[in-house]
């Protein structure tokens, strides 16, 4: 068979497993299709279908086969980053500053300070770090992928749970950006190359320059080339900041975070969200878990995934409960705050990602810390759930 033939093998295998397991196994409630396709990813990868039928993943996910389904997830994973960053509401932050940074900074400082405590205790054992990392970079990263939350994700179970467009659902909105601000600017310091940094602060004020320039462009433009335009300007930014050396994720994100989501009618947005979810993500979910190694062990493995996700739920519930007394909020709030504020699923699979691309950490990290998210966000829905609706009368309190 030519590469086009096995290719196509592979799409209809990514497309076609995650979607029956969900459909016929009713996971929905505790695995959402985002879940299932990541598991699917694991078990399609090196570290399982690999391991006992190593012909079979060698024929289906040849080196050619594996470099096309790559550039298709990049490109899907940029545009939900663009996404996430056109929808960041900046002036809702600043009109509730005090309370949303309270709430944020907590939220994001507990588990990040929790989830360094446990990478420090990783690097007593060789096989976690990666090559090119420096200690205080794997430290910082692995900490942060504890204090990630998954913003695209954490909207689509909100608007699952029917709060999205509640006033507990904007606030929720709200705290979740400004940790989502932080994360990008924390994994910014994280991959700053001091052998280019000419680059990159050419990058940073050719970002500025370009970026006044495109939302005055934005603004005189008809509504229908907005897109098409800012698409453009995505593919622009995201080059640049991996010339510079800072990844095109983080281009991707600032692509985004430039643009005013009034710009764009709001449903076409989600229908842009849902059809990247539907036609390209799966095909990011399946290289994700081709990427997952179990060489260290899988038992240890699993530990490491166990121990840093208690870190990121216990520090997520804990710093959301100190928000809650420091603000006097009613009870059960916080409970229902923090256990959807700990959902990690995408933006942290990706964060892992670019950690790995850069050789920060070695593929068993990226392993556990891939289970680490699945098991947060499986978490997710089957907690949240009851809890609002012994407490219906909580999720109409003004913002």
């Amino acid at each position: 068979m030519n590469t086009s033939e096995i290719f196509l093998i592979a799409m209809s295998i990514i497309l076609t497993v995650p979607y029956f397991i969900w459909r016929v196994g009713r996971t929905e409630y505790y695995a959402p299709l985002v879940v299932v396709q990541i598991i699917c990813g694991i078990l399609l990868g090196p570290g399982v279908l690999g391991s006992f039928y190593p012909d079979v993943y060698n024929f289906v996910f040849s080196k050619p086969v594996i470099q096309s389904l790559n550039g298709i997830a990049w490109w899907a994973v940029m545009i939900f980053v663009w996404i996430a960053g056109i929808e960041l509401d900046l002036k809702k932050v600043w009109e509730n500053r005090v309370e949303t940074g309270i709430t944020a900074g907590l939220a994001l400082g507990t588990p990040l300070i929790l989830g360094c405590v446990v990478a420090f205790g990783m690097l007593m054992t060789p096989g976690w770090m990666g090559e090119k990392a420096q200690t205080w970079q794997f430290i910082l990263g692995v900490g942060m992928a504890c204090a990630v939350t998954a913003l695209p994700i954490l909207m689509l179970f909100m608007e699952k749970l029917e709060i999205l467009r509640q006033p507990i659902g904007q606030r929720i909105l709200r705290y979740a950006s400004l940790d989502d601000i932080a994360i990008w600017g924390v994994l910014a310091i994280i991959l700053m190359d001091w052998d280019r940094l000419s680059h990159q602060a050419y990058f940073l004020l050719g970002y500025a320059l370009l970026g006044f320039g495109i939302r005055k462009l934005m603004v005189w433009l008809q509504p229908k080339d907005r897109w098409y335009v800012g698409l453009i300007w995505l593919a622009f930014v995201g080059f640049a900041a991996d010339w510079a050396g800072l990844h095109f994720m983080v281009g991707a994100f600032l692509a985004g975070a430039v643009l005013d989501d009034n710009w764009f009618e709001q449903k076409q947005m989600d229908m842009l969200r849902h059809h990247v979810l539907l036609v390209v993500m799966p095909v990011f979910f399946l290289s994700t878990g081709l990427k997952t190694n179990w060489q260290m062990g899988g038992t240890a493995v699993l530990i490491a995934g166990a121990v840093l996700l208690i870190a990121s739920v216990l520090g997520k519930l804990v710093g959301i409960h100190l928000a809650g007394k420091i603000l006097k909020w009613k009870p059960g709030e916080a409970s229902i705050i923090g256990w959807l504020l700990q959902t990690k699923a995408l933006i942290m699979i990706i964060f892992a990602n670019v950690m790995l691309d850069k050789a920060l950490i070695t593929d068993e990290a990226f392993t556990a810390l891939l289970l680490m998210a699945i098991g947060s966000t499986m978490l997710t829905v089957p907690l949240v759930s009851p809890k609002l609706e012994r407490m219906k009368n909580i999720i109409f309190k003004s913002s």
